[in-house]
């Protein structure tokens, strides 16, 4: 098990200029700051509170799910950017953790962590030298993906005049006509594989692909889509087999919509195919979320038969600052502080203050964001719904965790949904 190296984390110093905490706080390391004891009604709003009992099961169901499947599960790290959740990752079993640049693999080493995948290709010189460095550490496992030979040969040129440790294992990408990255068609998927295998440089180490942009939704289309998609990836690890050497395989995929349409292509592969690593890179299930994948992950609780369900582990928090007209009323966190890539927040309910009472606010809605500010569409007059008076809180379901903690130097942890005791500060790196 990886041990991530976040003893520096406890000793970093607050500031004034991370956005939310408490008066209290600033001068402060983290560890003497969480030696208080502080509460969540401390803090200043806007905020994105997680929620540490939910984040747990979430860990424990996927974990759970995916070791059922005799699947491997590197989740995407780009998601929070946030060692501390890595680790609790890693500890719950998870065989590595995936990125999205080598600006984020730096990031990662810089903590200790020995287990990569880079969801992407890697072609830039200065970066391809310091991973040439890093390889040298034989305890690191690392791999890319290539999608054409054009990105085998720009590999290559980087590493010209460099001595390279051992060659750099590479995932030949496959996509999908209008799709992002990824070689359109398997004879070009097996073209650039053939290169690989006879590069010096790099190694033939498998096939990756995201199925996430065939679909943004479980109908019928979107689900037919994805499964082609899986099939022919399948299809392509099968027709390389005369070019993998006896190392390491991995094939991979599944972000946090679909993974167990990967899980039931991948199921029939597995059963005559047991060196390969079949690997979910899901990433977004720690902290799962109110809106995008509360209504399209199969594990929601939303969902059919689902026994143990993710559980949204993060909610915004905000304060009304204006209520210039009825039925109308101005909150102070915007998109500088909220995600609303994938749907505006969900405004679930109301206080006086943060950790006194919460009434429903069912029947509301934000109806627009701005950079500061979301508008707080209150129910006509007559509904049970409470007005928001100025200065009252508001309690924010929220959509996307990808776009959540990019806005966010540190999140309070609170013990659960009902505590308001802040035992952590989640630390990002974006």
């Amino acid at each position: 098990m990886t041990s991530l190296n976040l003893a520096t984390l406890a000793d970093e110093r607050l500031s004034p200029h991370d956005k939310g905490l408490p008066a209290r706080a600033i001068g402060l390391t983290v560890a003497e700051f969480l030696a208080l004891d502080p509460r969540l009604g401390e803090f200043w709003t806007p905020l994105i509170v997680l929620d540490d009992a939910a984040m747990q099961s979430n860990l424990d169901v996927m974990a759970e799910w995916t070791t059922t499947r005799g699947l491997e599960l590197m989740p995407h790290g780009k998601t929070t950017m946030a060692p501390a959740l890595w680790q609790r990752q890693l500890d719950a079993g998870c065989t590595g953790i995936t990125l999205a640049t080598m600006g984020q693999v730096r990031t990662a080493r810089s903590f200790g962590l020995d287990s990569i995948m880079l969801a992407n290709s890697a072609v830039d010189p200065r970066a391809l030298r310091f991973l040439a460095t890093e390889l040298a550490d034989p305890d690191v496992r690392f791999s890319c993906w290539v999608d054409s030979v054009e990105t085998i040969d720009a590999i290559e040129r980087a590493l010209e005049n460099v001595s390279l440790p051992r060659r750099i294992d590479v995932l030949v990408e496959l996509g999908q006509d209008g799709g992002r990255t990824g070689a359109r068609t398997i004879d070009e998927a097996i073209t650039v594989a053939r290169r690989a295998a006879a590069s010096g440089v790099v190694r033939l180490a498998g096939v990756g692909g995201y199925e996430g942009s065939l679909g943004h939704d479980r109908s019928a289309h979107s689900v037919d889509a994805v499964r082609r998609y899986l099939e022919r990836q399948v299809e392509l690890h099968t027709a390389l087999g005369d070019l993998y050497d006896d190392g390491d395989i991995t094939v991979t995929a599944g972000g946090s919509a679909y993974f167990d349409i990967v899980a039931d292509v991948y199921a029939g592969a597995m059963r005559g195919d047991e060196r390969t690593h079949w690997t979910l890179r899901s990433g977004a299930y720690i902290t799962h979320d109110d809106g995008f994948y509360r209504g399209i992950s199969p594990l929601d609780e939303a969902g059919t038969d689902v026994a143990n369900p993710l559980r949204s582990a993060m909610r915004g928090v905000a304060r009304v600052v204006s209520h210039p007209e009825p039925g109308l009323a101005l909150i102070d966190g915007g998109k500088r502080d909220f995600p609303f890539d994938e749907g505006l927040p969900i405004p679930r309910s109301i206080a006086r203050d943060i950790g006194q009472e919460w009434r429903s606010l069912e029947g509301a809605s934000i109806s627009a964001m701005n950079d500061q500010h979301s508008y707080l569409a209150l129910p006509h007059e007559g509904s049970e719904t409470p007005d928001a008076a100025i200065g009252d809180v508001v309690s924010l379901g929220l959509s996307h965790p990808c776009t959540a903690f990019d806005k966010w130097h540190y999140l309070p942890v609170v013990e659960s949904a009902d505590s308001d005791r802040v035992i952590a500060l989640v630390r990002t790196f974006f």
